[in-house]
Formats: C-alpha cells, sequence, structure tokens
C-alpha cells in the first residue's frame, strides 16, 4: 500500500480553494461529492483547488501546472499531502492514493509521516521538481516565521520554475534547464532571480538528501553560476529607499503632525522611535510601558527574530497618551476592520496626500542614521543598536551581550529634539498637493 504513496510528494497549498465544480453524468457513489471527470482534469485550466470528494483535490497553479492534493485533518491540525502531477496521476490512480492515504487516517497515522519513514528506495520513479518542491516547503514551515513567507517562496518558484521544470523528474535537472528558468528574468528582476536562484538550490539539495538525485547541485552559484552570469550588484545599482535629508527632517514635522488620519499618528511615531515600518504598524498595547518609558518588541515580529527594547522619548510618550484615550483594540494604530492594524499603505498615502512621494516611510530610519552620524558622537554601536541592526561582528558580538538601553535612550531623546524644535518660520519646505 505504502509504495503507491511514494509517486508525490506532499505539501502546503500555494493557492486558496476557490473552485468546487460539479460533473455531468450517472449518479456518484455513497459518500461521495459531485467528482470529477478525467476530461474536467483535461480541460480545466482557470487556477484554484477542484474538489473531487473525500479530501481528494485537482490543484491548477497560475502556471497552469496541475497536481492531486489529499487534504486531512489529525490531532486537530489540517495538512495537504501532494499525491503526484496529473500529467502522470490518472484521476482512477488518484483516488486509489487518497483511499490508501484515507485508511492510514482513519488509524491515526499520519500519511506523510509515514511515506517520509519508508526507506529510499521504495516506490516507483523520483517525484517531480514541483512535487519536491511542495514537500521542501511543508518540511521547513515549522521553522519559518509565518505562513506568509511560505506562501511567497512557493509563489515565486510556481510562477518561475515550473513553467520550464515543474513537471521534470527532480533528478533530470541540469545546468541548462536552471539557466532557462533564470535568464529571462536575470536582468530585468535581479532581486527576483536572485532569490529564485537560491530557492531552486534548497529544493535540489533537500532532494539529495532525500536520495532522489546525486551530483553538484546546478543551481549553485559560487565556481558554476557565478561563471555564466554577471553577479546581482553588477546587474543593477543597489537603490535604498528614499529618505528625507536630516536638515529638512525639523521643517516638515509640523506638517505631518497637522496631517489627519491614524496613517499621520502612525508616521510619527516611527519618526520618533527609528522603528521599522511592520514594527510600527504592528504595535500593541501589551508592549508599551509608559511607566518604564519603553516599548518591547517580541521577537517574532523583530526581522531579525529577537526581542527589541525601544527607549521612549518625551514626544513619543505624549503621543501615546493621546492614542490611548481614543484606544479601540489591541493595536496601538487600529485599522479601519474591526480587531485589524493600520494598512502598511497608510504611511506611504500620508506622504502623498502632502505631496511628498520622493521619500519613503521607511527611508526616515536613512534620515536618523544620517543624523546620528553626522550631528551626534554616538558610538557606531549605539547606533546600530537603535535600529535594531544585527551585529556584523561575530566576536563583538558574543561579547556585546546588553542592548546599551540607556544609552539609547539619550540618543533617541535627543533625536526626538531635533526633530520637534524647528524655528517653523520662512524654513517650512513647501507642502502642495500632486495636481495642485
Amino acid at each position: 500500500m505504502m509504495g503507491a504513496l511514494m509517486g508525490g510528494r506532499g505539501g502546503a497549498l500555494p493557492y486558496p480553494s476557490t473552485h468546487h465544480p460539479a460533473t455531468k453524468g450517472p449518479p456518484a457513489m455513497p459518500k461521495r461529492a459531485k467528482g470529477l471527470t478525467a476530461r474536467q482534469v483535461q480541460t480545466l485550466m482557470e487556477p484554484g483547488l477542484y474538489a473531487d470528494g473525500e479530501g481528494l483535490y485537482l490543484q491548477i497553479t497560475k502556471t497552469g501546472g496541475k497536481t492531486w492534493i489529499y487534504r486531512f485533518s489529525l490531532a486537530g491540525r489540517r495538512r495537504d499531502m501532494g499525491l503526484g502531477p496529473a500529467s502522470v496521476l490518472r484521476l482512477a490512480e488518484a483516488r486509489e492514493r487518497a483511499r490508501e492515504a484515507r485508511a492510514l487516517v482513519a488509524a491515526g497515522t499520519d500519511p506523510i509521516e509515514a511515506r517520509r519513514a519508508l526507506p529510499i528506495n521504495a516506490g516507483p520513479a523520483v517525484p517531480t521538481f514541483g512535487a519536491a518542491r511542495v514537500e521542501y516547503v511543508e518540511a521547513k514551515r515549522a521553522g519559518w516565521r509565518n505562513d506568509k513567507h511560505a506562501a511567497q517562496w512557493s509563489a515565486t518558484l510556481a510562477t518561475y520554475a515550473d513553467p520550464v521544470i515543474g513537471e521534470m523528474p527532480v533528478d533530470a535537472v541540469t545546468t541548462e534547464q536552471v539557466l532557462q528558468c533564470l535568464t529571462p528574468i536575470w536582468t530585468s528582476k535581479p532581486e527576483t532571480a536572485s532569490r529564485v536562484r537560491g530557492r531552486i538550490e534548497s529544493v535540489l539539495d533537500y532532494a539529495k538528501a532525500r536520495g532522489w538525485r546525486d551530483g553538484e547541485n546546478p543551481a549553485r552559484w559560487k565556481g558554476h553560476l557565478a561563471l555564466t552570469l554577471p553577479a546581482k550588484s553588477k546587474v543593477r545599482r543597489v537603490e535604498g529607499h528614499a529618505s528625507l535629508p536630516y536638515r529638512d527632517m525639523p521643517a516638515l514635522w509640523p506638517h505631518i503632525q497637522a496631517a489627519d488620519g491614524m496613517g499621520a499618528r502612525a508616521l510619527e511615531f516611527a519618526i520618533l522611535t527609528a522603528g521599522r515600518t511592520g514594527e510600527v504598524l504592528g504595535a500593541r498595547w501589551d508592549e508599551i510601558d509608559l511607566a518604564a518609558e519603553t516599548w518591547t518588541i517580541p521577537g517574532e515580529r523583530m526581522k531579525a527574530g529577537a526581542e527589541h527594547r525601544v527607549p521612549l522619548s518625551a514626544p513619543a510618550l505624549a503621543l501615546l497618551r493621546k492614542m490611548a484615550a481614543v484606544r479601540i483594540c489591541p493595536h496601538v494604530f487600529p485599522g479601519q476592520k474591526a480587531g485589524r492594524p493600520l494598512s502598511n499603505m497608510a504611511m506611504k498615502m500620508t506622504l502623498k496626500r502632502m505631496g511628498r512621494e520622493d521619500i519613503t516611510p521607511h527611508g526616515f530610519r536613512s534620515t536618523f542614521r544620517t543624523w546620528a552620524a553626522e550631528q551626534t558622537s554616538t558610538p557606531h554601536e549605539v547606533c546600530e543598536a537603535a535600529l535594531a541592526h544585527t551585529q556584523g561582528n561575530k566576536v563583538v558580538a558574543a561579547y556585546q551581550r546588553g542592548d546599551l538601553l540607556d544609552r539609547r535612550r539619550l540618543l533617541m531623546d535627543t533625536w526626538a529634539a531635533y526633530v520637534t524644535s524647528a524655528d517653523h518660520g520662512d524654513t517650512v519646505v513647501s507642502m502642495v498637493r500632486p495636481g495642485s
């Protein structure tokens, strides 16, 4: 029975269930929803999940790839098991594999884990790259920070790799095929192309670890693709987020304060704390300690994955007290939907309404960092700690265990005083709306 389960490798679904087509013809068997027909499997093209019944689905990706998925729940956890590509596995065979997996679930056994426990040489041929990719994502999911990362990871390969190698046996992928995936986007989308290459490399490494292929990885960079493709840094100059010169910051500040809306308040807080956009928008009241004058961001919300304490200056505290007076949910900056934080576009739209599309919310971190370097004698490590940057020198990091909170508090107080102490007479920058 388990030999039949080896034809495809399981994993999470990259697309939501949006279709449940009915089948014309004879009445369905008992306990089965109106299922698919062999013709539908061949002719359906729109991306989505198509239910056959009893947990079996046909998954169609945005690139047209078709894969069989068995969805089940065990111990309160829902899982999706890949059974194999529809180009290889006929409808009747997919139903048989789903039936075998369903029998294991009924016995209290996870069919995905049971399949992984089989000897490498059990069952038929190695899976396709697409099936191996789905299983790799499922295997790594628990170690990733959130489901969004897993979805992005899958979607990137589904878009750029699957059209070329998705239906190929994973042991048949060569350098030529990898280049076919990368070359069309290497110069036009260098950042995306670099991610695609690294993710293909990871899937192929995983396949080698599972015994599905051997030899060198054709997607490796050093000493291989680096000899064929130009370095990403040479393709396009890396540009940071558009930032405001720090000398213009005091003049801009009163216009931000005068702007209406929750986005403007979030932007104020982001500037005063030098916080990342996502950290500010996700701020919760249980992270704020007004008495201790600190904002403690949990590790799961930080880019580096470590807890970060932010000292709050007097203007930041004053802003928070105003927000507390109108508190309606756990989020400091609530969005339009009940119980949800502010949209990630809110601060950007505030700047747009002010006629400042030339700068970005994230760019104010650069404004702060340049000011700290040029206008204060603050040590480099304190400035970097204020931005929650990871210490690049591992030796220094090993000895520097503290977070320099007291020294950072002085820096942030000085920054807040600079931002808010402008002579707003003729030095105020022009605030003209686009088209006015």
